[in-house]
């Protein structure tokens, strides 16, 4: 049986390098590329369902009013101006979001190879949809329930990444 001898610089498709990748930095990036995943489908889904989102909320408004204040903060002050905003930039959102997904991605995978550099480009990719929500929708969509969850994530995720950068040259 004959066996080839790959150079150490030899990566496999995953962009891991043939060193050993820490347990904790593989389950990482691991979970980022599922949540890249998850957030490509986000994006179209908040992309096309955007007017029906709006009409939906728009409908809802007088069941809102009368809502519990728990119920009200889990929609944020002011539910309908944010699907209003949603709607009318909806593309640009889309965009700004996929970038931030595809940077996360790339620098998840350079943190594979073992390369510092991808922390910087993880944190970028994970600052863009954000800024895109405050450019194109404003605070408000920050300090709803769906908000402060997304960024008690991120901060959670930069943090656990912060602490695998001894492992990456």
């Amino acid at each position: 049986m004959a066996t080839t001898n790959q150079p150490a610089s030899a990566e496999n498709w995953l962009g891991e390098s043939s060193g050993k990748i820490p347990s904790m930095l593989n389950v990482l990036t691991i979970l980022t590329y599922i949540g890249n995943g998850l957030g490509v489908i986000g994006a179209f889904y908040t992309y096309f369902t955007a007017a029906a989102n709006y009409d939906r909320i728009v409908q809802a408004q007088d069941k809102l009013d009368q809502a519990p204040g728990f119920v009200k903060s889990l929609m944020g002050p002011d539910p309908v101006g944010t699907a209003r905003r949603t709607l009318d930039n909806r593309l640009p959102i889309l965009l700004l979001t996929l970038v931030g997904c595809v940077l996360c991605f790339y620098g998840a995978l350079q943190m594979r190879k073992l390369k510092k550099t991808g922390f910087s480009i993880y944190i970028i990719g994970d600052l863009v949809p954000y800024i895109a929500l405050v450019l194109f929708i404003g605070t408000t969509m920050l300090t709803s329930f769906g908000g402060l969850f997304g960024i008690v994530i991120t901060i959670v995720f930069v943090i656990l990444y912060a602490t695998q950068l001894k492992y990456l040259k």
